[in-house]
């Protein structure tokens, strides 16, 4: 039994590694990226924070939601599981996390335009 709980352990010593990699290089992305005025409707995300936005999308949602986002430590984020959950819904859960979960809030690293878009880029609704 020991033997079996020291190997787990070590698995999760191994992933929270990983993990910490992977954020820390999107980390570094998301720090390059400009503020968006917070006035009226903001203007849609531009085509190089897209990219970001979508590597932010694969590696770090990805780490816990699978980089298919089938599913994983976090919930399945595939358009057929969200189809019931409305945009702001999905945009504030991504801003604001989920207390009591792995959840994080992303709110200080994204603004709200850049949630919403990824609440759309989930949803299948971004062009």
């Amino acid at each position: 039994m020991s033997r079996m709980l020291n190997g787990l352990l070590g698995w999760i010593a191994g992933m929270a590694s990983v993990l910490a990699l992977l954020s820390a290089a999107s980390l570094a992305a998301l720090t390059a990226l400009a503020a968006v005025p917070a006035e009226g409707r903001p203007p849609a995300v531009a085509a190089d924070r897209a990219l970001v936005l979508r590597h932010l999308l694969v590696q770090d949602c990805g780490s816990c939601h699978g980089l298919t986002l089938g599913g994983g430590l976090g919930p399945p984020l595939q358009r057929q599981t969200l189809t019931d959950k409305p945009v702001p819904y999905l945009a504030a859960v991504i801003l604001h996390g989920r207390p009591g979960t792995a959840m994080p809030p992303w709110s200080a690293l994204l603004s709200a335009t850049e949630g919403e878009w990824l609440a759309r880029e989930l949803k299948g609704e971004n062009p």
